[in-house]
């Protein structure tokens, strides 16, 4: 099952990260969350964080695992937000199981398909010889020809663990993400559809979702709101946390 982060008491809320992610990225959200009456449960999808490993990777196992934490757990009835590729995991669940989704938020992403474009960051994670024991300084020495931007290195550091006392490795399933990057920009299927509020909250200098976007999204989510965060790019709850927290909990509650 899922590995997760489980903080306070209430409502269930569900937040799923994005790619190369993992629920720590989240923790501060969580507990903010939690002090507004929601338990909030913070999942490392499969190949990711703590989770188990898998040649299985798509987006249909990865709603299939959601429903597999929310069964196991008793969570009939839950509200989720989902970043990116998460996102992506939080629509097509809400489409295939609209009684158990109350409130839907989804954040820098659309149902639409993405062309691959993480190409220099894996050609920078690929780059690494775990083998040589390289020190985390030199981990982010080898990636920073590859990932210049500071804030995409360090959050990909996040995902560096001791598997042992010398010895570094990344916690995602960088073997399968190679193997199958093009799943992470599969459309949203045709029929999918959920009609009970939803949120799409983006960055106003992100082109993940652009205003020729809203007629597609409407046919799968009618009853949608939309926020833009001005200022922000991809990672909109992370340059700007104070208005992505106001923006979601005000919609949420």
């Amino acid at each position: 099952m899922l590995y997760s982060r489980v903080e306070g008491q209430g409502k269930p809320l569900l937040i799923i990260h994005g790619f190369l992610g993992m629920s720590d990225n989240w923790k501060s959200f969580g507990s903010l969350y939690a002090s507004e009456g929601f338990q909030t449960h913070m999942l490392d999808l499969r190949n990711h964080g703590k989770s188990f490993h898998s040649d299985d990777f798509s987006y249909d196992v990865m709603s299939q695992d959601v429903l597999e934490y929310c069964r196991t757990n008793n969570l009939d009835t839950v509200s989720i937000i989902g970043h990116s590729m998460g996102g992506k995991v939080a629509m097509l669940f809400a489409t295939t199981y609209p009684d158990m989704v109350e409130k839907l938020v989804v954040a820098d992403i659309g149902p639409k398909y993405y062309t691959p474009h993480h190409q220099d960051i894996f050609a920078g994670l690929n780059t690494i010889d775990f083998s040589t024991k390289p020190t985390r300084t030199e981990v982010e020495e080898t990636l920073f020809p590859y990932i210049p931007d500071f804030g995409t290195r360090q959050f990909l550091m996040k995902n560096l663990y001791w598997v042992e006392p010398g010895q570094l490795d990344f916690r995602f399933n960088l073997k399968v993400f190679n193997e199958k990057m093009d799943v992470i920009g599969t459309a949203l299927p045709q029929g999918a559809f959920f009609e009970k509020p939803t949120l799409f909250i983006r960055g106003g200098n992100s082109k993940y979702i652009v205003d020729s976007d809203l007629p597609e999204i409407k046919k799968h989510f009618p009853n949608i709101e939309l926020a833009t965060i001005p200022n922000v790019g991809h990672w909109l709850h992370a340059e700007n946390p104070k208005l992505f927290f106001e923006i979601t909990i005000s919609f949420l509650k």
